[in-house]
């Protein structure tokens, strides 16, 4: 279990992070927000590459800080941009992060055979990563996150980038890999994490603002959300969320307390809910 406890986060004057207490259990977690709410600053503080200013984080009730590299050794990390050599294959490159983890090397290379067939790279092991696509190299990034088979698995906008094809595959990979480890995905591709997260962690101002289910938060606007056609002039108190093509043409989606003249009303979904909560900010 990964506990965070009145964290609080500054540099300098500016508080990046103020106040968060959370707990992660074995699923997935998704940290929703819009840029510049926290995201990355915590994901950060979770993986060591800062230290809160106040507060603490803890692995089954020992401080990660104190734990150090034991602490490490169970995590798997994907950050937004991670480095490497083009030149190398995923084989090559799985071998080198092995090594830096000191693996054993028999014990090695039966992971890394493993992992790319998990991520679908079997075909790939030996083509040199310069040849390949986004979405393979995201692929090849998360098999290195898992090369010490980590109990808590941090993925950075994971999907940035990613054909549809692409975060279809990603996300079936992050069901099966979720039974006996925390996953944490940071992003704002709502539909990334609709489907497949256990809990949804949102950041507002700062703060936490809410972590509960997807359809906890999505009951929250029911009976508030609206189509309405495209000419439709929006009265005080009503919202526009978004935009789509329906039968007869465009279609607005809006946040109204009261059903419109002419509207109908739809069943939110997480996007809606994200959209409602963040519409200050969309301004």
């Amino acid at each position: 279990m990964l506990s965070v406890e009145h964290v609080t986060k500054r540099y300098g004057k500016f508080t990046a992070l103020e106040d968060i207490s959370l707990v992660f259990e074995p699923g997935v977690y998704g940290l929703l927000a819009p840029n510049g709410a926290g995201k990355t600053t915590l994901i950060k503080l979770l993986t060591t590459l800062l230290f809160p200013s106040e507060g603490q984080i803890l692995w089954n009730g020992a401080d990660i800080v104190s734990l150090g590299e034991s602490y490490r050794g169970l995590l798997g990390y994907l950050p937004q941009e991670f480095g490497y050599y083009p030149n190398y294959t995923p084989t090559r490159f799985l071998q080198y992060g092995a090594a830096l983890q000191c693996l054993p090397k028999r014990e090695a290379a039966e992971r890394i055979t493993e992992l790319l067939e998990l991520v679908g790279l079997s075909d790939a092991a030996h083509k040199k990563m310069k040849q390949f696509s986004g979405g393979m190299l995201q692929r090849t990034g998360i098999a290195m996150a898992l090369l010490n088979d980590p109990k808590l698995l941090i993925l950075d906008e994971p999907t940035a980038g990613l054909d549809p094809r692409e975060r279809v595959r990603f996300r079936n990979l992050i069901h099966s890999l979720a039974a006996d480890r925390i996953v944490i995905l940071s992003t704002h591709i709502v539909s990334d994490i609709e489907t497949i997260a256990d809990r949804i962690v949102m950041l507002r101002d700062h703060r936490l603002y809410r972590c509960d289910t997807p359809v906890n938060i999505c009951a929250a606007f029911q009976g508030k959300v609206f189509d309405v056609p495209a000419d439709t002039t929006l009265s005080e108190g009503q919202y526009l969320l978004s935009e789509r093509q329906g039968e007869h043409g465009t279609m607005l989606r809006i946040l109204s307390q009261t059903l419109p003249p002419v509207g109908v009303e739809v069943t939110p979904g997480l996007e809606d809910a994200f959209l409602s909560i963040y519409r200050e900010e969309q301004v």
